[in-house]
């Protein structure tokens, strides 16, 4: 197996909830005990449905936030051990991609100041005389013109943003990207060029991702292992093969029914698992299962003991009490 990059293990992070108005106080359970792992060269997929805990995994990882407990290790070293100069390197060697193009870019900023600025921090990375030219090469790799560098983001479309913020990404040689919805924002046609954009950079420079995303299509174009996040949990994690096509937690399964499937006439087939309820609230989740409300085979033991993430004969860990290889729903449509 290739080095482990990144380890978080058994991390959390509550975010306090002091409401003035309505009186309400206590801690949102953004993330509860979730552990993963992100080994050289390799994608790890992160899906789950909005509020789950992906972005703030995503945070986590990127040191934006701060774990209430649990540590998030950089080759083998804890990183809220490390010193000032480390920090600074670590952020050299974890980039981000972020969801929003226009937001996460400065409209004042010409697209050369925008792929520079990160040699204004880390100013022995590269001599200011080769700026112009490692510019024209970030957007070469890209796919973008070398002559546009001096257009303003509100001059592009949002695919051309995002080959913007993923150059930015690659301007300090980083191992680990850190993708947080690189694609949701855009048309189909633009998600399947910036997909295989992010593939063919992993193949030429040997980079690892970590992929954030809801859209488990986009996740099986390019996942090599997937953990699936329910309410601030991961309920189950694998190769992506094993765990998008045999899912076993009901949660999983739930979401890889939703996606379409055709027959050789081009008419969509299977069915539908349609949940019950809500997701809860993370303020005060369910006892026991966390998934247990909306679950068709949840019974008096999902709610008195919480299942662990072990495995359960599926050949990867899975966080049910009732662990089945195929889906077995009465809700379908």
């Amino acid at each position: 197996m290739s080095e482990l990059l990144i380890d978080v293990a058994n991390v959390v992070k509550h975010f306090p909830l002091n409401d003035k108005i309505f009186g309400s106080s206590g801690v949102i359970h953004a993330v509860d005990d979730v552990s993963v792992q992100v080994h050289a060269g390799e994608v790890l997929g992160v899906v789950g449905e909005s509020g789950c805990g992906k972005s703030t995994l995503a945070n986590l990882i990127m040191m934006l936030e701060e774990p209430t407990s649990g540590t998030i290790s950089f080759r083998g070293k804890d990183v809220a051990t490390f010193s000032k100069s480390e920090r600074l390197a670590y952020r050299r060697q974890v980039q981000m991609v972020f969801q929003d193009t226009l937001g996460s870019l400065d409209p004042r900023m010409t697209i050369a100041d925008v792929l520079t600025e990160p040699y204004t921090v880390h100013r022995d990375f590269l001599p200011k005389k080769e700026w112009p030219d490692k510019v024209r090469q970030l957007l070469a790799l890209v796919g973008l013109d070398p002559n546009h560098a001096n257009r303003y983001p509100h001059q592009f479309s949002g695919g051309q943003r995002q080959r913007i913020c993923i150059a930015r990404a690659l301007a300090l040689d980083p191992i680990v990207l850190v993708c947080d919805e690189p694609v949701s924002a855009l048309d189909v046609s633009v998600q399947a060029q910036i997909i295989n954009l992010l593939k063919d950079l992993q193949e030429r420079l040997g980079l690892a991702y970590v992929f954030v995303a809801h859209d488990l299509s986009v996740v099986r174009q390019i996942a090599d292992r997937v953990a699936v996040m329910y309410l601030g949990q991961v309920v189950e994690t694998g190769d992506e093969a094993r765990v998008l096509l045999q899912p076993s937690h009901p949660y999983t399964q739930a979401l890889v029914s939703a996606l379409p499937e055709a027959d050789e006439t081009g008419r969509v087939t299977g069915s539908r698992i349609i949940l019950a309820g809500d997701l809860p609230n993370p303020a005060e989740p369910p006892s026991g299962c966390r998934f247990r409300t909306r679950c068709w085979m949840a019974q008096q033991k999902c709610a008195d003991e919480e299942p662990a993430l072990i495995e359960r004969g599926t050949g990867r860990p899975t966080k049910c009490h009732f662990v089945t290889p195929t889906v077995d729903a009465p809700a379908a449509v």
